[in-house]
C-alpha cells in the first residue's frame, strides 16, 4: 500500500465547526450515515469518509470532493444519527465553504456570507437605480402612461435596467466559470474524466429536471414539490424574459403588456409557483428543524432573497392595476431585490445548482454515479 501524507489542518476543522458543523466532533465513525444514506452508491458511501475529512481537517480532500454536492442534505443521516452528530448539517456548512473557496473574487463570497455586510449587497443597487431615477429627472417628477396611469417603464425606462442587468449577468457568469474550472480541476487530479464529461450532460439534465435523487429522501421528502415549484418557477421567468425581450427590441412593443398576453400568462403563473414554492420549502424547513435542522444565515439569505423578488414583483403589477403611486417604490425594490439574486449568485447558495450539477457531471463521467438501490 503506498503511504500517503495526511497534513491536517486544525483551523480548518475550526472552520467548519464555525460555519455551522458544530456537531462535527460528536460523530464517532460509526457509519449509520452511510448505511441509512438513500443517494449514496454501495461502493464509495457517504458521508462517513467525508466526516473522517472534516474531523482530521483534510481541507484540499474534502473541498474537491464531488460527494459533498452529491449530497441532497435529505437529512436522513441526520435524523438517524445516534450521537447527534448531524451529518447533513455538517456537509452544509463544508458545501458553504467549498463556495468560498472557488469563488473568484474570493472576497466577495466573504461579503455575502457575511451578516455584518448586508447593507453593502444590498446598498450598491439601491444606489444604482436611485442615479438612474435622479438622471431621469424622475424624484421630482412621477411619469404617466398615455392612458395617465401608472408606467413603471417610464420611471425607469427598460434600457437602463438592461444596461445595468446585461453586465451584471455577464458578470456572474464569469464569476461562475472561474469557479467552476478550478473546481473541476481539482476533481479531476488523478482522474481521467475528459472524454466523458461531454456525454453526460444530457443525463445530468434529465436528472435535475426530474429531481430523481430528491425523491429518494425519507426524513425530508416533501422538499421534492417545494424545490420542483421554484426551480420551475425560474425557468418560467426566464421565457418571460426571454418573450419580453423579443417584444421590446425585436417587435418594438413597450410595455404594459394586456394581462391576457402570453408573457402577463407565464410570468404570473410562475411568480404565484415560485411564492408557493419557496412557502413550501420555509415550513419544510420549520416542520423538520428537530430532525434535519432550521439552516443558519446561508440558507435563510437567500430564501429572504426569494421572498423578496416574487414578493416586490407581484405588489408591483398589483399597485400599477390599482393605480397607485407606491407602484413606483414597489418597483425600485423589485429591481434591488433582483439584483442581489443574480449579481451574487456565484457566492451565495444560489451557487448549489452549478456546483451539484458539475458534480454529478463529474460523477456519470467517472462512472462514480451507479444505480444500486
Amino acid at each position: 500500500m503506498a503511504e500517503q501524507l495526511i497534513k491536517p489542518d486544525l483551523n480548518f476543522v475550526k472552520e467548519i465547526i464555525a460555519s455551522g458543523g458544530e456537531t462535527l466532533k460528536k460523530c464517532y465513525q460509526c457509519a449509520t450515515c452511510s448505511v441509512v444514506c438513500n443517494i449514496a452508491p454501495d461502493d464509495k458511501p457517504f458521508p462517513r469518509k467525508e466526516m473522517i475529512y472534516a474531523q482530521w481537517g483534510l481541507k484540499d480532500k474534502l473541498l474537491a470532493n464531488p460527494d459533498i454536492w452529491l449530497c441532497h442534505q435529505c437529512s436522513d443521516c441526520t435524523a438517524y444519527c445516534p450521537r447527534g452528530a448531524k451529518p447533513g448539517e455538517v456537509l452544509g456548512a463544508v458545501r458553504k465553504m467549498a463556495i468560498k473557496n472557488y469563488s473568484s473574487p474570493s472576497f466577495l463570497a466573504n461579503i455575502v456570507n457575511d451578516p455584518k455586510y448586508l447593507f453593502v449587497l444590498f446598498g450598491i443597487p439601491i444606489v444604482i437605480f436611485l442615479v438612474i431615477i435622479g438622471a431621469l429627472g424622475n424624484f421630482s417628477y412621477i411619469p404617466k402612461g398615455e392612458d395617465g396611469g401608472i408606467s413603471l417603464s417610464k420611471f425607469i425606462p427598460p434600457l437602463y435596467v438592461d444596461i445595468v442587468f446585461v453586465p451584471t449577468a455577464a458578470f456572474a457568469a464569469l464569476c461562475f466559470v472561474l469557479a467552476i474550472r478550478k473546481y473541476w480541476i481539482d476533481m479531476r487530479k488523478g482522474v481521467d474524466s475528459a472524454g466523458k464529461a461531454i456525454s453526460n450532460l444530457y443525463p445530468t439534465i434529465m436528472d435535475i429536471l426530474t429531481h430523481k435523487n430528491f425523491k429518494k429522501c425519507d426524513v425530508t421528502k416533501d422538499r421534492t414539490n417545494a424545490h420542483l415549484l421554484v426551480f420551475y418557477s425560474f425557468i418560467g421567468l426566464a421565457i418571460t424574459t426571454t418573450i419580453g425581450v423579443f417584444y421590446l427590441y425585436i417587435l418594438k412593443w413597450d410595455a404594459p403588456y394586456p394581462q391576457t398576453n402570453i408573457i402577463k400568462l407565464i410570468g404570473n403563473a410562475s411568480a404565484i409557483a415560485l411564492l408557493i414554492g419557496i412557502t413550501l420549502v420555509v415550513t419544510n424547513r420549520i416542520k423538520n428543524k428537530d430532525k434535519a435542522g432550521i439552516g443558519g444565515y446561508f440558507d435563510w439569505l437567500l430564501i429572504s432573497i426569494i421572498y423578496g423578488v416574487v414578493a416586490t414583483g407581484i405588489l408591483s403589477q398589483v399597485l400599477r392595476l390599482a393605480d397607485i403611486s407606491l407602484a413606483y417604490p414597489m418597483y425600485f425594490l423589485h429591481l434591488v431585490f433582483v439584483f442581489v439574486l443574480f449579481a451574487y449568485a456565484p457566492f451565495s447558495k444560489m451557487a448549489h445548482m452549478v456546483y451539484r450539477a458539475t458534480a454529478m457531471v463529474f460523477a456519470k463521467a467517472t462512472e462514480r454515479d451507479v444505480e444500486v438501490k
